[in-house]
């Protein structure tokens, strides 16, 4: 039997693939020559018509921006991305073409290239595309051209979700997302807008709030100097303001610098300056732990409910390096880091079921300094100083796969910008937080200092799922 037994080396008629491109897009197939018809049989009409669509849009856009902008310019972006140089035609061949990810066919010779299926354009800042794959090809391939896919698609990053066997998402960012500042939470005296599975922190790439929950998390917070690491801290505090001011959260702090969290002691449940405290705090905090634990066992029960009896504990450590590794050297020094990291181990490893949480900054994200860094179960990058960074904060071929926290500019403009992974897709997503001045501290502070707490134990108001 001859090698060739089936494998024409003619290429599919143009015909075909014109019929095969119509099929996949009905609305501008039939929707085009629809328009065309009705143009040419009616041209006064049509253009009454067209007039009066773009005089409508026009007075859409200036009497209610933000309708119009929610509902009528993310459709109008999609069309416009979908259908550019970079998504479409001889262009989106080219790409490609150049990046490697396009295949001569061996018997034809005819260029194969990846298809795309759809695009989504989130605002002016972000689009999705979705992509189907070569045959052959993997999620891999694609991971390692991402650097230079954003060079094709003139963007500033690319990252890449898997989304089915040979789909996958491209999440492309032309541009920063986070041009301002985002304010601070708003304080509320409702109990009710507290969701302890949802806690507010800022916003995402696509626009959406950035929530996480409270109750099933110990987060790390990895950023240099000045890159606000705090943000997170008083959008976390702010978002949970009715609930600490009800006794159903309490607050311990770890403040080793004495500098950044000593503005909100007025609302901590303990507070500690300097390494020698805050080993005094933490052995505070495990022997609560531990109280609670008898408690649940008592009661038969395996997970704790927040009330004031048993609140949602939360020990925030501004600066884990000073605390775990680096200290003066003296005996005194030794013994209170090895005091800070057995609680913290033991914190991170049982704390969670009886309402105990760990919340860490620090600069260094080495395992060094961070000796139970894999202990916390929600992470975020902030801007760092090295590419080896968000891979220790994130995961493995997180950078890689679009996280590139050490390019963001280290300007006062990109403070609170980072990445954390989402975690059933294992893509990296940018976020910031929101910003918290001096005057938002100390209202907060007020805020929660102010007010009586519940007369029950149990408070009917706070949600506990999302």
């Amino acid at each position: 039997m001859p090698e060739n037994q089936g494998h024409s080396k003619r290429k599919v008629g143009l015909e075909w693939k014109a019929a095969g491109w119509a099929a996949r897009h009905p609305g501008l197939s039939l929707g085009t020559p629809a328009v065309g018809v009705a143009a040419a049989s009616a041209p006064e009409v049509a253009a009454v018509v067209a007039g009066g669509g773009i005089a409508g849009a026009l007075a859409w856009a200036r009497a209610h921006p933000n309708s119009f902008d929610r509902y009528v310019l993310p459709p109008l972006r999609t069309v416009r991305r979908r259908w550019s140089w970079t998504y479409a035609g001889l262009g989106w061949r080219r790409n490609m073409r150049e990046v490697g990810l396009a295949r001569q066919h061996p018997d034809t010779g005819e260029l194969l290239v990846p298809r795309v299926l759809r695009v989504r354009a989130h605002n002016r800042h972000v689009e999705t595309v979705w992509v189907k794959l070569l045959k052959g090809q993997t999620h891999r391939q694609w991971s390692d051209t991402l650097e230079a896919l954003a060079v094709a698609f003139n963007a500033e990053r690319v990252s890449i979700e898997k989304v089915k066997p040979r789909v996958v998402a491209l999440i492309v960012q032309r541009t920063e997302p986070f041009t301002d500042p985002i304010p601070a939470p708003e304080l509320v005296d409702d109990l009710e807008s507290v969701d302890l599975a949802s806690v507010y922190l800022g916003r995402d790439e696509f626009g959406r709030q950035w929530r996480e929950s409270v109750l099933d998390n110990h987060f790390l917070v990895a950023g240099a100097s000045r890159s606000g690491k705090n943000s997170v801290t008083w959008a976390l505090l702010g978002s949970l303001a009715p609930a600490i001011r009800a006794g159903l959260v309490r607050v311990w702090l770890l403040d080793p610098k004495q500098t950044e969290l000593s503005v909100g002691r007025g609302l901590a449940h303990r507070y500690g300056a300097g390494l020698a405290e805050c080993a005094d705090v933490c052995r505070e905090f495990l022997n609560d732990q531990q109280r609670v634990q008898a408690l649940l066992q008592d009661q038969g029960l395996r997970k704790f409910t927040p009330s004031v009896q048993t609140p949602l504990n939360l020990l925030i450590a501004d600066e884990l390096g000073a605390l775990l590794a680096y200290g003066s050297g003296s005996d005194d020094d030794r013994k209170h880091i090895r005091t800070v990291r057995t609680t913290l181990d033991l914190i991170g490893s049982q704390g969670l079921a009886t309402g105990h949480a760990m919340h860490g900054y620090v600069q260094e994200p080495t395992k060094d300094v961070v000796s139970c860094r894999e202990l916390f179960t929600l992470r975020v990058c902030l801007r760092v100083t090295s590419a080896a960074h968000p891979e220790m904060v994130l995961g493995d071929g997180m950078r890689t796969r679009g996280a590139i926290a050490d390019e963001i500019p280290a300007v006062p403009e990109s403070a609170g910008i980072g990445f954390k992974v989402v975690e059933r897709t294992r893509v990296p997503v940018r976020v910031r937080a929101a910003y918290s001045s001096d005057a938002d501290i100390k209202r907060l502070v007020d805020f929660v200092n102010t007010g009586p707490g519940p007369d029950s134990e149990q408070s009917p108001g706070l949600r506990l799922v999302a």
